[in-house]
């Protein structure tokens, strides 16, 4: 079993009566429209693979796709997960309406890497072979594939074959390395089961890697991955590009063409996107078409919002992200009528009158390149995960948790806050202490901890935040009246004012708070309130009575009453000078001593 496989692959594409499946078979020695499992099973295959080694050692795997007009969707779903191309045109036959119809497709996906083989070179004369060639390179030079590569060759008779496998290595090493610690995504094309191993998809692996023992989400379940393999042979991790077999076990019962296997945790599905259009104008498009992207086909409603932008809505969601490539398809008129770069993955919806304008030009701007710094100028605060998710590299290190904010919203809401700590404190001096939950509605937040982040630099007690008036400033009627308590407590400790001589001086349950986290007072409980001190003083005394003491004792030794004996020792309990022997007696403590 080998250790790790990589390889190329190219699609093939052009006229179906052009030679494409000969010259594949000719270039790989295997039968590209039937496989070994297919041919036992009966089936037909859709999209045909095979493959063979370069000159210089490296492997060439072909997706060889169909080419009669009623499997065009067949032919976009082998074409869109491949970077390059080799296109057909038979030299008997020329430039055919479904060379131009392929070619379109190419274009609005944006394929940039190709060359181009023209076949039958031997049924046709040289002169013929020479205007078929010319004529197909001026139609590829007008699309994104731009000047590629000629090579006249016959696969019936082998006629330029060398060259043409010089010319696909040239091709190969062109193309860009992929990213093969990206997060997976292999679209489903194929769907079968092995017995006694269970279910086996194929696809095309664009990015990532997949090791056996990996478990990968698919259709909202979670599947491990007991076997790969890749060109027929065995292998423990495969890294794309790849054609690549995956032998599941578990996940959802069903898995269909069009399903991905995706890194777990790592990909958003999403139902609606904004776009840019490569094609028709976009008010010229039907309203419904068929979303294509990768192997899946996916009705999607088409809403324009500028000449070339619109937001898409469909069907069942799909794991998308900025910068994906796909296509929109007529069927009821059999064309492709645009290709699709996504811009976003989680559009703002439209709810109030001329959102879709202003979203219209804020996507003109948009390149459709992930930009995780410009991104998140323009989200100004979101999780870590999500702009992963949506296809972005991270800029910079989260302020709080998960949570990555724009440094110049940053800066804006610690201003902000501060701002709204002052005028809570000026607006009720007697408690200014502007409470978190509170600061994170003010600055629409979506996380507390993001206000604890904000909060650094600033007093932070009791869950409530302080700028400059750290403690509660007692207006002069209030602290009157706290002068009178603080009075009649200096000559009588423990003989704390009952309510109706607190209702008399006119401090009101929040007055008597205010004053408490002031210094001024030392609140035990609903309306009892003695001098902050004479807490520490009372266990002193209560430390005279002995080893233990009772609650009648305690309340002689101190003069006062059971209203007030009883809150004062349960918070003597509380803070630890004084703790329970049994119901009716107490011992002091060693903090007592």
């Amino acid at each position: 079993m080998t250790h790790r496989v990589m390889m190329h692959v190219v699609a093939t594409a052009g006229h179906v009566d052009h030679g494409k499946s000969t010259l594949v078979r000719a270039l790989t020695g295997m039968e590209p429209d039937r496989l070994e499992e297919e041919r036992r099973r009966g089936l037909t295959i859709e999209l045909g693979f095979a493959w063979t080694t370069l000159p210089g050692g490296g492997r060439l795997a072909f997706v060889d796709v169909p080419g009669h007009e009623r499997l065009v969707a067949t032919m976009l779903a082998g074409v869109g997960p491949v970077p390059a191309v080799m296109f057909v045109v038979a030299a008997d036959q020329g430039w055919q309406r479904q060379s131009e119809e392929h070619l379109a497709v190419l274009d609005a996906l944006g394929v940039r890497h190709g060359l181009l083989a023209v076949t039958r070179r031997d049924l046709a004369g040289e002169a013929a072979a020479n205007r078929v060639r010319d004529e197909a390179l001026a139609h590829i030079a007008a699309t994104s594939l731009g000047k590629v590569e000629p090579l006249l060759v016959s696969g019936a008779t082998g006629e330029g074959m060398d060259e043409l496998r010089a010319g696909l290595e040239r091709l190969t090493t062109s193309l860009p390395r992929p990213d093969q610690d990206a997060d997976v995504r292999l679209w489903v094309d194929r769907v079968f089961t092995v017995r006694g191993r269970g279910t086996v998809v194929t696809g095309t692996l664009g990015a990532g890697t997949i090791r056996v023992g990996d478990r990968l989400a698919v259709g909202g379940g979670l599947a491990r991955v007991r076997g790969l393999q890749s060109l027929k042979e065995h292998h423990r991790e495969v890294a794309a590009v790849a054609r690549v077999a995956v032998n599941l076990h578990g996940g959802p019962a069903e898995i269909g063409r069009g399903d991905a296997l995706l890194t777990p945790d790592r990909w958003l599905t999403a139902d609606v996107v904004d776009v840019r259009l490569r094609g028709d104008p976009a008010p010229e498009l039907p309203r419904e078409l068929i979303l294509h992207v990768g192997s899946a086909a996916v009705p999607a409603h088409v809403r324009p919002l500028g000449d070339d932008t619109a937001r898409l809505s469909l069907r069942r969601p799909l794991p998308l992200r900025v910068g994906d490539v796909a296509l929109l398809r007529d069927p009821g008129r059999h064309r492709v009528p645009a290709g699709v770069t996504v811009l976003d993955v989680r559009p703002e919806p439209f709810t109030r009158r001329g959102a879709a304008a202003a979203r219209a030009a804020e996507l003109a701007e948009l390149t459709g390149r992930p930009d995780g710094a410009a991104e998140l100028r323009r989200r100004r605060l979101i999780r870590r995960a999500d702009l992963i998710a949506m296809g972005f590299p991270v800029p910079c290190e989260p302020v709080a948790g998960d949570w990555l904010a724009d440094p110049g919203h940053w800066a804006e809401l610690r201003d902000r806050l501060g701002t709204a700590v002052d005028a809570h404190a000026a607006a009720d001096p007697a408690d200014p202490g502007l409470p978190a939950d509170a600061a994170r509605r003010a600055l629409g937040l979506p996380d507390r901890a993001l206000v604890a982040a904000l909060a650094e630099g600033l007093l932070w007690r009791d869950g409530r935040i302080y700028g400059r008036a750290v403690a509660p400033e007692l207006p002069p009627d209030v602290r009157k009246a706290v002068d009178a308590v603080r009075r009649e407590l200096a000559e009588h400790p423990f003989r704390a004012p009952d309510a109706n001589r607190l209702a008399e001086l006119g401090l009101t349950p929040k007055m008597i708070a205010a004053a408490a986290k002031a210094g001024a007072l030392l609140r035990l409980g609903e309306g009892i309130v003695l001098l902050p001190g004479d807490d520490v003083r009372a266990a002193e005394i209560l430390a005279g009575l002995g080893d233990t003491f009772t609650l009648s004792e305690a309340r002689r030794a101190l003069g006062t009453t059971r209203r007030v004996a009883v809150p004062l020792l349960e918070h003597l309990d509380e803070t630890g000078y004084t703790a329970r022997v049994d119901d009716l007696r107490r011992r002091r403590t060693e903090r007592t001593t």
